[in-house]
């Protein structure tokens, strides 16, 4: 995965809001790009799940090889197309003209990190569908401390700011991939089996892993669309709700990495029980991975309610941030409680490889509940924009096509 917004924190104490906006817009643009091409993630743990139930070892080394493929040449197609998406990145987002120079530089400095990051998305999907989630979690742990480290450098040390942020994940983006490659070398020397070398030439033989990413891709972008004209929304109304919008996500994110954990066992576990064709193992895997999500998500609503305001003041100390942080603190509490569903249910039908229908109940969420809802809550203002999110979360939960 790509390095965490931890800078966040450090950008937050510093004298401008422009720097966290900046961020905040700038992550947007990349994040629509970065995790738009999730489904290299998404759609290799699913097809390497079933291949790894199947004992089908060369298959499980040719998956690995084309999403790796697919990753590097995406990654250098995004870095040769940077200046158009940046241009439409900020046209659609319009930033407020403080934060708007610094967003450009803060994306163009970024961007250059494509390929790391989708070869990465590539090998973490990989190594979830065999069901060794310890490799990506040394290897988010060591991109994300070094990026944290960087960003104290950078940022405190030499007042780099919001440019200190970009370079600091820049590196660390690089130096979390090239760790990635080192655990696959050694890993594939313990796994049976040789990849044909020849096959990942062979465009045709990329069909599984393309009609699986395509349903993929759709629904990933509807998604990050909507993130993205949530961040678009709050930007309309200033770089102050901006930057405490952004806080309250941040946060939110930290549901998300929670309930991702047992998203991500469900694709490997239920992979592996259809590529076993064993029914009951994949009621029991549902039953299991729905018991700790819902226990996830509640710890995550108590811990909320109970440190939310002092959360909030580690991560900004500019008091108009913090007092409009602290407005929409409530629905905080009441999103990972709604949003355990489309974690859980995402995570199955990955793992059933069933991603036509994750692009279709996208679809149907934002446009027909989210952005409704939006529309005709506008009178309410930031808390319209919160309801329409959270009704999103709610709706986009995936029915089997089989």
């Amino acid at each position: 995965s790509a390095a965490s917004d931890v800078y966040k924190r450090q950008l937050g104490h510093l004298e401008k809001p422009s720097y966290l906006a900046a961020v905040a817009v700038g992550g947007s643009i990349l994040s629509f790009l970065y995790w738009g091409f999730g489904f290299l993630r998404m759609g290799t743990t699913g097809l390497a799940a079933q291949l790894y139930g199947a004992k089908n070892h060369d298959g499980n080394r040719l998956i690995l090889g084309q999403s790796m493929v697919l990753g590097l040449s995406l990654g250098v197609i995004v870095v040769i197309a940077s200046p158009l998406v940046l241009s439409l990145g900020l046209n659609l987002i319009a930033p407020p003209p403080g934060a708007e120079a610094l967003a450009a530089n803060y994306t163009q400095i970024r961007i250059f990190s494509a390929p790391a990051v989708l070869i990465n998305y590539a090998i973490v999907g990989w190594f979830i569908g065999q069901q060794n989630t310890r490799w990506p979690l040394l290897i988010a742990l060591f991109t994300n401390c070094l990026n944290l480290g960087l960003d104290f450098l950078l940022i405190m040390g030499l007042n780099m700011n919001s440019e200190g942020a970009a370079i600091a994940t820049l590196i660390a983006e690089y130096a979390g991939c090239g760790l990635a490659l080192m655990m696959v070398k050694r890993h594939l020397t313990q796994l049976p089996g040789q990849l044909a070398l020849p096959l990942l030439l062979q465009w045709q033989d990329y069909k599984n892993l393309l009609t699986v990413n395509r349903h993929l891709f759709v629904r990933t972008l509807a998604l990050l669309g909507s993130f993205s004209f949530f961040t678009a929304q709050g930007a309309q109304q200033g770089e102050i709700m901006l930057a405490a919008n952004t806080l309250i996500m941040n946060l939110l994110m930290l549901t998300a990495f929670g309930l991702d954990g047992f998203a991500h066992a469900a694709e490997a576990l239920v992979g592996d029980a259809v590529g076993q064709r064993r029914q009951q193992l994949f009621l029991n895997t549902c039953y299991r991975c729905a018991q700790w999500s819902l226990v996830t998500a509640l710890v995550f609503t108590a811990f909320f309610a109970l440190a939310g305001p002092q959360l909030i003041g580690l991560l900004t100390s500019i008091p108009a941030v913090k007092q409009q942080a602290l407005i929409y603190l409530p629905w905080l509490l009441a999103l990972p409680l709604v949003s355990v569903w489309s974690y859980l249910f995402d995570g199955i039908f990955i793992g059933a490889t069933q991603s036509a229908a994750m692009q279709t109940t996208m679809l149907q969420s934002v446009l027909l509940v989210y952005l409704p809802v939006w529309y005709f809550t506008q009178p309410w203002g930031n808390h319209g924009l919160w309801l329409a999110l959270l009704l999103l979360s709610l709706i986009h939960i995936s029915e089997p096509t089989r």
